[in-house]
């Protein structure tokens, strides 16, 4: 049987006071309750930015600019494996406020607070690579 792959984008969104968004997955999700990078799969037909945008509207209610990519890992779970690409983005609105529509909380960290937050593998690694980037 082969296995299947799941194309999905993250978002780096930044506020004014350099601080990162995170979200926290549903508790009835898989993988629940561990902290992402805002985002999603993208769907059939979709390219990156317009999956990506979709996904944070649907999940907390924000508009985004979604901007340049800030990098590209790929990671395989037991049964899957991801294709994971995070976006530079910002907000349209950055007044707006994030509605918990499809995510269970979210917290504004700074790159090294997010070391405290547990994130699935594929967050994991990418999280590696800009702390790394960072020093």
């Amino acid at each position: 049987m082969a296995r299947r792959h799941v194309r999905v984008v993250g978002a780096m969104l930044q506020n004014d006071g350099g601080r990162y968004l995170i979200t926290q997955r549903p508790p009835s999700a898989s993988l629940p309750l561990l902290w992402e990078f805002p985002g999603g799969r993208v769907e059939e037909g979709e390219d990156d930015a317009t999956a990506l945008a979709r996904e944070i509207l649907e999940e907390m209610g924000v508009a985004v600019h979604v901007l340049e990519q800030a990098m590209h890992t790929r990671h395989e779970y037991p049964t899957y494996d991801i294709d994971f690409r995070v976006f530079h983005c910002r907000m349209a609105e950055p007044e707006r406020n994030i509605r918990h529509l499809r995510v269970h909380d979210h917290r504004w960290v700074t790159l090294e607070e997010m070391a405290g937050y547990r994130f699935p593998d594929a967050d994991a690694k990418t999280l590696a690579k800009l702390l790394d980037l960072d020093s």
